[in-house]
């Protein structure tokens, strides 16, 4: 008990309990802005910290750190937009919730799970440190495949209504992130002799275009706010109905909890995969699983106390062993170095004090993280009443800077965009997009797991291991019951597109639940024609290099002919009613769809990209801003040029100023250079 004690001192001592505050503060400011996050919160503070002693700077660190999952669940309600990897799960209930009027339960859910998940995530990193080695080293990289696979096959087959299309969705992030060098030797793959694509594609344009631009389109053309009712109508809702929802569920807060704790400590995919191992756990062992994607209470409660809980099992690695669970804790290790420590047996014996202010940190930051949000959290959710129209810009703005914080270049611009014309055609057609995130996440690891493995066990020598049986037997039982699931409830091909039933009983539509055989027979030949084109050119590559993409796509290939094989059907029978004409099929399959004001709304996103390229972010993006709130949403001129000066004024302060990012230089200042 006496380092207990001596590390909770540590953390109540002046300067660090200053420190912890101001940490907390940035963590939910920077959690709540789409596409930052904790990652770049870490690579802010971390010069701070040299001249700093130990326990104050990883106050601020950490007490940054560890409620950015926390605050980043305002975007995945509010917006149905990912704040971070670790609240993609989230989306697929929150946003519902939201959409009823019932944000503020939404989130009260949330907060609360979230500190009770950081609080046991903490007791169990104190209480598991000397006796983690165990697990640890049962995991080598064939489990590591193993795991990630699991992942993906536990995000593709619950986040839609087909298994097949979500499966598909998953591989093609996993080609996605076969982009750049190869992992055998460095070789490009893909690359087609563009600098930009000499690496993975940036997760967060990748994240914004697929998620927040159909998102705002649905405001946009629809009229409306984000909730679908109106504010006397949202009964069932209220912050204190949300934080009793948490303690009746109690023993699933629990169970996530510890699941998001040990799977946290498994180097390199905690963070990614954590709150879809939850979600998933919580669909399959509970009753009345079939609300879970429409607004159930508890496809929040899961994933939101896992992914609070798994940043305390990932510090286990990083003190205990040295080795970084994910990206942030490799910026964590950094500090620790820079503060003289060494990771390993001094932090559980000589420094164990220091080590115990961290867990002490982790549990007051999230107790403290809930209760400030929970009384700011009831103001948030009254902007799901607003007018659409005067959100959609703030959230441009978001989308366009959050997509630059990836590789800083146009090229992030122009991949935001066509994921979200992807992303509009994935939910028309009801192709579920959250696969696509976390098997992009995943993806280099299973390319590099998957090669190691082979060259140390032999050609998939390595499957009998028993750690790997074990996951592969889950992955075949997640499979198995969701298919069985779906089966259980045949849907007739003849009625009309789930999304304009639920638009005219007043209900929301479930992600990958929207119905439009035609074009997702459309979107089918494009993908076809993708991977196809891909399994061609890897086999080109060295043999090391080519297994991992061509095993994808050919699989991937497999699966697309089971869509084509469910909905050529479907279409022919659109197409009969059409009088036999497939063009007319078509042309009403777009209106069902309403394509055309989509393209036209993306025409506007792409005239941003392009005033970016010619005149710098500050003008082009304050520019569409003003011109949408007085072109589409009708508002005077004044209205316009208050957005204009608020939406230069926020990125020349923020996002120049204060985080230092390198801006485009625009195309006409050089001409006239």
């Amino acid at each position: 008990m006496d380092p207990v004690l001596e590390g909770l001192s540590l953390v109540f001592s002046w300067p660090a309990l200053g420190f912890l505050g101001l940490g907390i503060l940035l963590g939910i400011w920077l959690g709540a802005l789409p596409g930052i996050g904790g990652v770049t919160g870490l690579i802010m503070l971390l010069p701070f910290t040299y001249t700093m002693d130990p326990v104050p700077a990883f106050a601020l660190m950490l007490g940054m750190f560890a409620v950015t999952t926390t605050s980043d669940t305002i975007s995945s309600v509010m917006l149905g937009i990912p704040g971070t990897v670790a609240s993609q799960a989230t989306v697929l209930d929150g946003y519902p919730l939201a959409q009823r009027g019932q944000a503020d339960r939404a989130l009260g859910a949330a907060y609360t799970c979230s500190a009770l998940g950081g609080i046991v995530g903490a007791i169990v990193l104190a209480v598991s440190m000397p006796l983690i080695r165990p697990l640890l080293t049962s995991f080598s990289t064939p489990e590591y495949f193993m795991l990630a696979l699991l992942g993906i096959c536990m995000v593709g087959s619950l986040s839609g209504k087909s298994v097949a299309k979500g499966l598909v969705i998953g591989a093609l992030g996993m080609m996605l992130g076969t982009i750049g060098e190869g992992t055998f030797n460095g070789v490009p793959r893909y690359d087609f002799g563009t600098i930009y694509l000499l690496d993975v594609p940036p997760l967060v344009a990748v994240v914004l275009g697929l998620f927040a631009i159909p998102e705002i389109l649905e405001l946009a053309t629809r009229n409306t706010s984000i909730a679908r009712v109106p504010k006397d109508q949202a009964a069932g809702g209220g912050m204190r109905r949300g934080i009793k929802d948490a303690f009746l569920n109690w023993w699933l807060v629990l169970r996530s909890s510890f699941l998001g704790t040990y799977i946290g400590m498994l180097p390199g995919l905690g963070a990614s995969i954590v709150d879809w191992v939850a979600y998933g756990f919580a669909v399959q062992s509970t009753k009345g699983k079939n609300n879970f994607g429409r607004g159930d209470i508890r496809g929040v409660i899961a994933p939101e106390s896992a992914n609070n809980a798994q940043r305390g099992g990932s510090l286990v690695p990083t003190l205990a062993f040295g080795i970084p669970g994910d990206f942030a804790m490799s910026i964590l290790l950094g500090a620790m170095m820079i503060q003289g420590l060494r990771p390993g047996a001094e932090m559980l014996t000589t420094n164990l004090g220091i080590t115990f202010s961290m867990i002490w940190t982790l549990i007051i930051a999230n107790i403290v993280a809930a209760l400030l949000l929970m009384v700011i959290g009831r103001q948030v959710a009254r902007a799901i009443f607003l007018d659409g129209h005067l959100v959609v810009p703030v959230v441009i703005l978001f989308v366009f800077m959050g997509s630059w914080l990836g590789a800083q270049a146009m090229g992030d611009l122009l991949l935001m965009l066509s994921m979200g014309v992807l992303g509009v055609l994935m939910k028309r057609s009801g192709w579920p997009r959250p696969p696509l995130i976390i098997a992009l996440v995943v993806g280099p690891t299973m390319d590099n797991s998957l090669i190691i493995s082979n060259r140390i066990y032999g050609d998939f020598g390595w499957i009998d291991r028993p750690v790997s049986m074990v996951i592969a037997a889950i992955i075949l039982l997640t499979l198995v019951l969701t298919v069985f699931n779906l089966v259980r409830r045949p849907q007739n091909p003849n009625e009309p597109n789930d999304a304009v039933k639920a638009e005219l009983e007043g209900r929301i539509s479930t992600e990958g639940g929207e119905r439009n055989p035609l074009i997702s027979v459309g979107l089918s030949c494009v993908l076809f024609v993708f991977f196809a084109g891909a399994a061609i050119l890897a086999l080109d590559f060295h043999p090391a290099n080519r297994l991992y993409p061509l095993a994808t796509s050919v699989i991937a290939l497999g699966l697309i002919a089971t869509v084509f094989w469910k909905e050529i059907p479907q279409s022919r029978t659109l197409a009969n009613a059409a009088g036999g004409k497939l063009s007319v099929a078509w042309v009403q399959a777009a209106e069902s769809g309403r394509l055309r004001i989509a393209l036209t709304f993306l025409g506007w996103i792409a005239l941003g990209v392009l005033g970016c390229w010619l005149i710098g972010q500050k003008l082009a993006i304050a520019g569409l801003m003003a011109a949408y709130v007085i072109s589409w949403g009708k508002r005077p001129l004044w209205v316009g040029a208050f957005y204009f000066v608020g939406g230069f004024a926020f990125i020349d302060i923020f996002y120049d100023r204060t985080m230092n990012l390198f801006m485009h230089d625009p195309v006409l200042l050089s001409l006239f250079d």
